[in-house]
């Protein structure tokens, strides 16, 4: 079977050109108010979107809120994806829609189209979860005081249940749930949910770089250092026979660091230094910022602990901490010392009003929640077991890492997916491989059985989507349409004329 792919920016060039084939959203009257007639500085588009609140508790007032962007082409033929960022406390908003893999990003005054978003295969509903992050919000402030994984779990049933009334025509359509690191904990709970309430029709779900167990993901932290030079041979000694990485983190929640612990804090500390994004360790960093801020990023828990908020403290919202070192589809290096767009762009009150946004009990919009106290706990809370529930009720799995992220290493989460596997008794149905975009390797695969896969994305940070968009976008399609993903080099001539013909087995 040959599948053929209009080239993604041909056809974005298109829409905008050709006005008269856009289809204008045939969604009712109920969503009418989320309706964004137009985002600040956006590029002319062919594709509706929408922004606003659903109550997910009426005594509470406690209201999240949602961006949604219908897909660019045909949405009544496109599945719905959910997707949801981690943290906990991090926005799905800024960081998946204005910073991933949403159709826009800000440039200065402007926002640019994202040339590999991925509304281009699906309707995509991006959600700010638990209240207290982003524009989310809840009037009573007591609730602020201890959130959990099943708070949040039982909150994003509720969105999604509201949600549908305000939208009906998708209620009944094809449902994914997406997200990534800490969504490791998000999406499976919210999926089993939805399997067990039996109300939407969930297909599938995808995460990416995800917290899933707690001592095997913090502990291949060691093996991945070591093995990519970050440490010397006798710290990766250390962590194996005095003290590794869970029981550091552990010791520093409880502030109780054994001496024993701390030595070896910070030897790696010393050896990896600050010019070393843990998150993308082959990205270089912004020199000019990193002394600035060297009270923050001194700090150890900035790689060690994995908490999102940390990760984009460090990572993305500030874009001002250290800057960021990605490449563009053509892979030219471009400034590392970028500035923190996002944050900008959605503190605009002009953005806010058009967003239908508002500001309840914060002074400004934040990529992570200063007002939100998760309990950190719920960490060591293993997620496998309910990824086991989904396959064996017929959803898919999908479980991918960015393969130069130091805070979850591809190592432990390959090593979880292997596992699982063994216990549910499945049987590698595709052998672990290479998978190709265009004509590069862009990662490696394997499947077991026919619902539950692992890949790898080459090249790919803690925030695949944002550091390998073109690759996250393939494999992103392959997952929604149930195939494998492409094997063997494309052609020449196909590449050249940008027709891009992909065998799937």
């Amino acid at each position: 079977m040959h599948l053929q792919l209009v080239p993604w920016l041909t056809a974005a060039t298109l829409c905008v050109t050709l006005t008269g084939i856009c289809s204008s959203s045939t969604l009712s009257t109920v969503s009418d108010a989320d309706r964004i007639v137009s985002l600040p500085g956006q590029p002319k588009v062919c594709f509706s979107q929408y922004a606003g609140y659903i109550t997910v508790h009426k005594k509470q007032q406690r209201d999240l809120f949602y961006y949604f962007a219908e897909a660019e082409a045909d949405p009544r033929s496109k599945p719905l994806v959910l997707w949801l960022n981690g943290g906990p406390g991090c926005s799905s908003v800024g960081i998946g829609a204005f910073s991933e893999h949403g159709p826009f990003k800000p440039s200065g005054d402007v926002l640019r189209k994202n040339d590999y978003s991925w509304n281009k295969e699906a309707n995509m509903l991006y959600l700010e979860s638990p209240a207290g992050v982003g524009f989310s919000y809840s009037v009573n402030n007591s609730y602020y005081i201890s959130v959990d994984d099943k708070m949040t779990a039982k909150d994003n049933l509720a969105f999604l249940r509201n949600w549908f009334k305000k939208f009906p025509e998708y209620k009944n359509r094809d449902l994914f749930i997406t997200g990534e690191s800490y969504a490791g904990h998000y999406v499976p709970q919210l999926a089993k949910l939805i399997v067990q309430s039996k109300l939407f029709n969930l297909k599938g779900i995808a995460i990416g770089n995800p917290l899933l167990e707690y001592n095997t993901d913090f502990n291949s932290r060691a093996e991945f250092l070591w093995s990519h030079g970050l440490i010397s041979d006798a710290t990766y000694k250390s962590f194996n026979t005095i003290c590794n990485f869970s029981q550091i983190i552990r010791q520093r929640w409880s502030d109780a660091l054994t001496p024993g612990c701390s030595h070896v804090l910070s030897e790696a500390l010393r050896e990896i230094s600050n010019f070393v994004d843990g998150y993308d360790v082959t990205l270089d960093v912004c020199l000019s910022t990193v002394s600035s801020q060297s009270a923050v990023l001194n700090k150890p828990v900035s790689l060690l602990i994995h908490s999102d908020v940390l990760f984009y403290l460090c990572l993305l919202q500030p874009f001002e901490l250290f800057g960021l070192c990605f490449f563009q589809q053509e892979t030219e290096k471009i400034d590392v010392c970028v500035p923190e767009e996002t944050v900008k762009y959605l503190n605009r009150k002009e953005v806010q009003e058009a967003l239908h946004a508002r500001l309840v009990g914060i002074s400004r919009w934040t990529t992570c929640s200063s007002v939100l106290k998760y309990e950190m706990q719920n960490l060591e809370t293993p997620t496998v077991p309910i990824l086991g529930e989904l396959v064996k009720s017929g959803i898919h799995v999908l479980v991918y890492s960015g393969d130069q992220d130091a805070a979850i290493p591809f190592i432990g989460t390959r090593t979880i997916v292997n596992k699982l596997a063994k216990q549910l008794g499945l049987n590698t149905t595709v052998p672990y491989s290479v998978w190709f975009e265009e004509r590069q390797v862009a990662g490696w695969t394997q499947v077991y059985g026919d619902k539950l896969s692992y890949a790898t994305i080459r090249g790919a940070s803690h925030e695949a989507p944002f550091s390998q968009p073109e690759r996250s976008l393939v494999l992103f399609s392959s997952f929604l349409g149930g195939g494998p993903l492409p094997e063997g080099l494309l052609s020449e001539s196909a590449v050249r004329n940008n027709h891009i013909n992909i065998t799937w087995s």
